[in-house]
């Protein structure tokens, strides 16, 4: 047995955790020892006089008060000066040896003169029977692997002996070693401490010996070793220090040859574990992978030292270490045993057997016949709608920054709704306006589907469940949006329930935040206007992670809203610089004016049972009636009914979030439909407020059907409300459901160009090279003027719709010289207004006849078509199916776009397609991420015993 035990205790006041009570224990423990130390050295890193008092009550030797900032081997450092024992017993204020732990410890350096120091079993501070570590290795490629980290102790290790390291906390060494080797590596940054001094000491020649029957209780404060806790700090500290100390050691035990290589490739190898840490969903390890790195980048004097130690003492080789190493097989069945063990049995879906294939079925028999008509039909048009184009390319050009499809100068950013168009287009490559088509047939069954799925985050009842996808499926603003031919909204429509189901699991899953960040950006942009109330649920969400969770997952919350940020910062920035902010609020695609009669008091009534107008989704016209349809509020009662009631039967929390975003949807539609932000034809147009009452509409079901779930004494009473709201849904939807059948819905067989095929067969190749020439279309109203509109390429697209042109607060220098343009060609034969309009890249002219045109709007279009006829510079192309044609003589000139904008514009764009690849790489799934998404309830607000144990 060494002749004499000097133990060294490391306190750092501030330390995290209470200090003086784990201390005062630790003090305890080492007086309660059977074979005590025989000196004690305390070191006391930053002057607090509680603890130095308790430190001198202690019986040690001396007491070395140090800096605040003096890391655990740095004060190792200070007090190896004093050390005059044997053998060195390294100890923190967190570290309470069992009364024989020092005997234990002692007898086995007595046994085996070979060991150069022994570790003992580190147990939980509060849990004996719960392993903290026992034993390191490293695998082949420089990981630290624990051999029993986090295990419950059954004596399963305890014939456990040579190991390659061990936790520093504890660890018994002899002074001979300890001062061979210079004590710990302060490279290291309080990671892999013991490792590393396990590795150094083998390469002496000694041995690292584990004692299991030594057993020492640890809290993780963090003073030596790694600090524990679940905060985000703690977790990023980590981090940080396990990499750093991964990247100091790589440079350490590297051959002399390639050291230089690895010094070199620490930030190229970064960038490449980014990539991996966003594959893998795990964002938060970037931080410290980058700390990490350029924290050894500049620390090359440590790895000089590092490397002089180690050949100073060296008299073993390398490879003597390698059978310590843990091989792929044996590292692979260790992962696969833990997450065997982590894997919580989760309740299947019962999509099938529970009904929800059923409702998907109905859902989409219901279209078949309800929509039969658009079978025949290669182009939706009517309403809102209009032609895409005709090529993949056309279709994302349209949404990249540049050029705009319409008007006569307008350059700027796209609206991001294009980019939702032409990933819809780009479904059906060789023919993109079919994929319009398909989507209004599939819209009832997809929407269902949707609803099915959210309604699975607050219920496992199937029953719940079915009534929640049927509702959603023929909510009133949804019916509304497809008979009216409003595009926006029907994809608001379909993607909200995915947004539900993704981001309440945003908070403990990157994969469901990033698919949800996405998600949240098609839903912004098909109505912009629900960023305000959409930012409120934001922020409760935030505020939920920190008050109930204690903020964990709350970083996952704050992502969901980058992505959305990313992509309308170019549009938002043009419309604050052009002094009219409120712009991004408006609704995009072809401005349509509102059904109904918006005024009074009903219409705000309605909004509150889902009614985006008075008509009743139809019902004036299915009973022929020019009145106000009132009554229909009484369909969709029973749902407002039991919302109301659900924080009072249901689980209150997701009840009552659910109505908040059920209020802030009607207060949306209520203040959106009084604000004119876009124009058309037909003057200035309100925000439509159906987009709104989706996100009403939602939170409605929701809270409906977390209330019936709450009836657990009365289970027979759930069926029977379940079947009231889809009897009382499902006759309120008639008239919807029939109105293509009867005629009296928006949509029509759309024309594939909005311009006459003339056009459209000459303006392909312009397509082709990028939209070069336009047609300038002539439009007389009923009171004898005229409107004029540009339409670059062979058609007016949906896509190419602008909110740059639609929402501009006043006339632009385009706008006059439009207008001048427009008066020459319809007041005389004279002037080279023609030549104008072949240098601007002006190739047509189209005299369209305005339908229910008016007397006095007949008599002049046919004044300015005579006046366009004796022009000698434009060829008349005849009569066609959407007005008469004439084309400009000459030279046509390619579209030039004076813009100096453009090398910012490329900037923004690289920075939002990287947000987006950022978002993409978080939301693919990977078998671990699934792995540990089966450990929570998938109901939101439920709580799992073993993920939260696995979260610690």
């Amino acid at each position: 047995m060494p002749a004499r035990v000097h133990a060294i205790l490391v306190v750092r006041p501030h330390g995290r955790g209470p200090t003086d009570l784990h201390l005062s224990r630790t003090l305890r423990a080492l007086a309660a020892q059977t074979r005590r130390a025989d000196a004690l050295t305390v070191v006391l890193c930053g002057p607090d006089e509680t603890l130095k008092k308790l430190a001198s009550e202690s019986g040690a030797e001396a007491v070395i008060v140090a800096g605040r900032g003096t890391g655990f081997a740095e004060a190792l450092r200070l007090a190896s000066r004093r050390i005059t024992g044997d053998a060195v017993w390294l100890l923190a204020q967190d570290t309470a040896p069992a009364p024989d732990a020092l005997a234990r410890l002692t007898g086995a350096l007595e046994t085996a003169p070979s060991v150069a120091l022994a570790a003992p079993k580190l147990i939980s501070w509060d849990d004996p029977s719960r392993i903290v570590s026992l034993g390191v290795t490293l695998t082949h490629t420089g990981r630290t692997v624990g051999l029993a980290d986090g295990e419950l102790d059954q004596g399963q290790h305890d014939a456990s002996e040579d190991v390659l390291g061990s936790d520093i906390r504890g660890v018994l060494v002899r002074s001979q070693v300890w001062n061979a080797l210079g004590g710990i590596d302060q490279g290291l940054a309080g990671a892999d401490e013991g490792l590393d001094l396990g590795i150094r000491a083998r390469l002496a020649g000694g041995r690292v010996a584990l004692t299991p029957s030594a057993l020492v209780a640890v809290a993780g404060d963090g003073v030596a070793g790694t600090p524990a806790g679940r905060s985000a700090g703690a977790r990023g500290r980590r981090l940080y220090a396990a990499r750093k100390a991964e990247l100091h050691r790589r440079l350490a035990y590297a051959p002399a040859p390639v050291v230089l290589l690895h010094w070199l490739t620490l930030l190229p190898l970064a960038l490449w574990r980014t990539l991996g840490h966003l594959v893998a969903k795990t964002p938060g390890r970037i931080g410290p992978e980058w700390a990490a790195s350029f924290s050894v980048l500049v620390s090359f004097a440590a790895v000089v030292r590092a490397r002089r130690t180690i050949r100073r003492n060296r008299t073993a080789s390398w490879l003597s270490l390698a059978q310590l190493r843990i091989g792929r097989r044996d590292l692979r069945e260790r992962l696969e045993d833990e997450a065997d063990a982590a894997a919580a049995p989760r309740e299947d879906l019962r999509f099938f057997s529970g009904g929800g294939a059923w409702v998907v079925l109905g859902a989409l028999a219901t279209s078949a016949l309800s929509f039969s008509a658009l079978l025949a039909w290669p182009v939706l048009g009517g309403g809102g709608l209009a032609p895409l184009r005709s090529g993949v390319v056309a279709l994302w050009t349209d949404a990249a920054y540049g050029p705009r499809a319409l008007g006569w100068d307008t350059v700027g950013p796209a609206d991001p709704f294009a980019s939702v168009v032409a990933l819809v287009g780009s479904l059906s490559p060789l023919a993109p306006s079919r994929a319009i088509v398909i989507l209004w047939l599939l819209a009832l069954p997809l929407a269902a589907l949707g609803g099915w799925f959210a309604a699975t985050r607050v219920t496992e009842r199937s029953v719940l469940r079915c009534t929640a996808a049927f509702a959603w499926a023929v909510a009133p603003p949804f019916l509304a949006a497809l008979i009216e031919g409003r595009p926006t909204a029907v994809i608001l429509h379909l993607a909200l329930p995915w947004l539900i189901y993704t981001a309440a699991a945003a908070r403990r899953s990157w994969s469901s935040a990033g698919l949800a960040s996405i998600i949240l950006v098609v839903v912004l942009a098909c109505a912009p206007s629900l960023a305000p109330a959409l930012v409120v649920l934001w922020l409760v969400a935030i505020v939920l992670a920190v008050s109930m969770r204690r903020g964990r997952g709350a970083g996952r919350i704050v992502w969901l809203m980058i992505p959305p940020v990313a992509v309308f910062l170019p549009l938002g920035w043009y419309h604050l610089t052009t002094g009219d902010p409120l712009a991004i609020f408006a609704d995009p695609g072809r401005p349509l004016a509102l059904s109904g009669n918006p005024d009074g008091l009903l219409p705000k009534v309605l909004f509150a049972f889902g009614y985006p107008s008075t008509d009743g989704v139809g019902w004036t016209q299915f009973l022929g009636e020019d009145g106000r349809a009132w009554w229909v509020a009484a369909f969709t009662a029973p749902v407002v009914l039991l919302a109301l009631l659900a924080p009072v039967v249901g689980r209150l929390l997701p009840a009552s979030v659910a109505l908040v975003a059920a209020v802030l949807g009607v207060a949306t539609a209520a203040l959106g439909s009084g604000v004119a932000l876009t124009a058309g034809m037909s003057g200035p147009v309100s925000i439509w407020a159906g987009s709104a009452l989706s996100l009403a509409w939602a939170g409605l079901i929701l809270a409906a059907v977390t209330g019936l779930d709450g009836f657990r004494r009365v289970d027979a009473l759930v069926p029977v409300a379940a079947s009231v709201v889809i009897a009382f849904l499902a006759v309120g939807a008639v008239p919807a459901l029939t109105a293509v059948v009867r005629g009296d819905s928006a949509l029509q067989d759309g024309p594939s160009s909005t311009l006459p095929a003339y056009v459209q067969t000459a303006g392909s190749e312009g397509e082709r090279d990028g939209e070069q020439t336009a047609t300038l279309v002539l439009t007389v109203q009923a009171d004898a003027a005229y409107s004029a509109s540009v339409v670059w390429g062979a058609s007016e697209t949906l896509g190419g719709q602008t909110t740059l042109q639609s929402t501009r607060p006043e006339l632009t220098a385009g706008d006059r010289e439009l207008a001048h343009v427009t008066a020459d060609l319809v007041s005389t034969v004279t002037g080279d207004v023609v030549a104008q309009l072949g240098r601007h890249g002006i190739a047509y002219v189209l005299l369209e006849q305005a339908p229910r045109e008016s007397d006095r709007a007949r008599a002049a279009r046919l004044g300015a078509q005579n006046l366009l006829n004796q022009r000698a510079d434009l060829v008349s192309v005849g009569q066609t199916a959407r007005g008469v044609l004439w084309g400009v003589k000459g030279t046509i000139a390619e579209r030039t776009v004076d813009d100096a904008s453009g090398p910012t514009s490329v900037r923004v764009a690289l920075l939002q397609l990287g947000v987006i690849a950022v978002a993409l790489l978080l939301a693919v799934p990977t078998r671990a991420s699934l792995r540990a998404g089966r450990r929570h309830p998938r109901i939101i607000g439920e709580r799992d015993g073993l993920a939260e144990r696995s979260a610690s």
